[in-house]
């Protein structure tokens, strides 16, 4: 039995386009003889739907799709099709309106209908809001020489509960095992699993550790591109029951692959095994490119503005942009002001000659001054501070966006995750944009896929990499004048936001009690901030967005056990 692996790349949303992609997957593996294709979960709608689906009219449509691409598919060929499906005992039972299902398409027809059983409600999952969970065994038969194959279906979470790998248990069952203990012979496992840097070598070794565990070979189909701020980066695989890798497909791009069931063995025969991404920074550079490239062509862009400051942060964003739109299609805004040093400027222009792109220079000195006589009576007996100095960074974001209003041109923020992290940013200045795209990229990341990138030729200007870090918002300024160094900034942040560590926690892993409190204190009063922050990709376990879900006005703080710093850490000061 030949076994299909389709890593589509769905859009949101788009039944006919979806199902489009479905089929053109369906008939390239009827030439290549397969027997049964598998997609992606939800791979009809696209992951995640989101609220859509608590709109009957989208699930109505869903399903009138899936029967008729049931109809339109090679009838030789078996194929396993995600889509959300009504639950019709809702009412009487008092549950959830919809299924997260796995339809079973066979000559033409819809022969069975599976549901996902473990619904994840953590991180940027939220499907306890819209699903009910299965409670059946899914499993359906295949014919073969030896007589019919019996095949378990499982849903992504499903696979995640395995507790001799874990130590624990997250949910009461383990459909896994409960596949086998049924006797199927193969499982498959149907995932929208989003990207996060090196989750790919954890699924390999969960994966390897279920099949091997329970001496049954495992078949693992992954959606790939991005949707909003999600980054899926492909990467399906199969396993064999002892838990050799036997086939991997490509990362961060659409595939096909074939695998083939030995009947004789009980197992699967060896497959194409393709790399993976050599470094972590690799891998995180392929998945912004993807996640830049999908949410401007799924919105309707063709192109993109940036602010180029001559600063790391935008060279970064702006050879993402460069990449995943070519540098035809992005735009690169200087706007120096009196502060701007030479470097900045000649750092800029030599990173848009490095990248190909176009530029255009708007001194913002003569609005400086506008803004100050305009403000001048209303601002008089009051130093100059903060609030001056922002002005500058909204009169970018306001250029900005005005060039993006005229031209239709996507405005990509250049944020890293320490500044939105700690504040160290304007809000309707520099957070202006329709995409953050390394909001989740600390900036000793940013540092580090800079180095990657200029491995074989300088892209990025060496001396934009060597030279300190600043907002160049008055004169000498460098961001250590406010923030620690980025080695310990990043850091904390780490054990902070990743790794829930307390605050006594951080300090005891080396860090004084002053600047751990600090960084604490920022990172609570800048909440609002992100609040109103564009989407921001997502590149580790733990980013800004659908999975941070922080109060803004909160009275609860972390303290410092040391008798020196008892008092509570002090109260969140909004500032813009």
């Amino acid at each position: 039995m030949k076994i299909a692996i389709a890593q589509i790349n769905p859009t949101v949303g788009d039944l006919l386009g979806n199902a489009d992609k479905i089929l053109v997957a369906a008939q390239q593996a009827a030439a290549l003889g397969a027997n049964l294709l598998l997609t992606p979960e939800l791979s009809l709608c696209g992951y995640p739907p989101r609220d859509l689906l608590m709109r009957p009219s989208f699930i109505q449509q869903m399903t009138q799709t899936m029967r008729d691409l049931a109809a339109l598919l090679p009838p030789e060929l078996t194929a396993l099709v995600g889509l959300a499906q009504s639950n019709r005992a809702a009412a009487i039972k008092g549950e959830k309106p919809i299924f997260n299902s796995m339809a079973l398409l066979r000559s033409g027809q819809v022969q069975e209908i599976f549901h996902k059983r473990l619904l994840p409600t953590y991180d940027v999952f939220d499907e306890d809001r819209y699903f009910e969970s299965g409670t059946e065994v899914n499993i359906f038969t295949m014919p073969g020489e030896k007589g019919p194959i019996h095949i378990g279906v499982t849903i992504c979470e499903d696979l995640w509960n395995n507790e001799s790998f874990w130590g624990k248990r997250a949910y009461p069952v383990d459909p896994t095992q409960e596949l086998v203990a049924q006797g199927v012979q193969i499982v498959v496992n149907l995932s929208a699993s989003p990207f996060v840097s090196n989750k790919q070598a954890l699924r390999e070794q969960m994966i390897a550790h279920a099949a091997k565990q329970n001496h049954c070979p495992i078949v693992y189909v992954n959606q790939v591109g991005g949707n909003d701020d999600l980054i899926f980066d492909g990467q399906s695989l199969a396993v064999s029951r002892s838990g050799e890798l036997m086939s991997r497909a490509a990362a961060f791009e659409t595939d096909l692959q074939i695998v083939e069931f030995d009947e004789s063995a009980a197992d699967l025969r060896a497959a194409e095994i393709k790399p993976l991404p050599a470094v972590a920074d690799a891998q995180i550079w392929e998945a912004l490119v993807l996640g830049v490239r999908d949410y401007a062509q799924k919105c309707g862009f063709t192109k993109a503005v940036i602010g180029l400051s001559g600063g790391v942060d935008s060279a970064l964003v702006s050879a993402i942009a460069a990449t995943a739109l070519g540098p035809h299609n992005v735009l690169g805004i200087l706007m120096p002001s009196p502060y701007s040093s030479e470097h900045s400027i000649s750092d800029a222009a030599q990173l848009a000659s490095n990248l190909g792109i176009s530029t255009q220079t708007i001194p913002i000195g003569s609005l400086m001054q506008g803004y100050d006589q305009t403000l001048v009576e209303l601002f008089a007996g009051t130093e100059s501070g903060v609030a001056e100095e922002n002005l500058q960074s909204r009169i970018r974001g306001n250029l900005l966006m005005a060039v993006s209003n005229k031209f239709g041109h996507l405005l990509l923020s250049t944020g890293n995750k320490s500044e939105m992290a700690v504040g160290y940013c304007t809000l309707y200045g520099d957070m202006n944009g329709g995409l953050a795209v390394i909001a989740d990229v600390p900036k000793t990341k940013v540092y580090s896929i800079c180095r990657w990138l200029n491995r074989e030729r300088e892209i990025i200007p060496h001396h934009v990499i060597t030279k300190p870090p600043s907002a160049e918002l008055k004169p000498g300024q460098v961001d250590q004048d406010s923030l620690p160094d980025y080695d310990t900034l990043d850091d904390i942040l780490e054990r902070l936001i990743q790794k829930q560590q307390s605050a006594d926690d951080i300090v005891a892993a080396g860090h004084t009690a002053a600047v751990v409190k600090k960084v604490i204190r920022l990172v609570t009063r800048a909440e609002f901030k992100r609040r109103q922050a564009p989407p921001v990709l997502k590149v580790t376990d733990r980013a800004f967005g659908m999975g941070w879900r922080m109060p803004i006005a909160s009275r609860w703080a972390l303290e410092i056990s040391d008798s020196a710093d008892k008092v509570p850490l002090e109260m969140a000061v909004l500032n813009l």
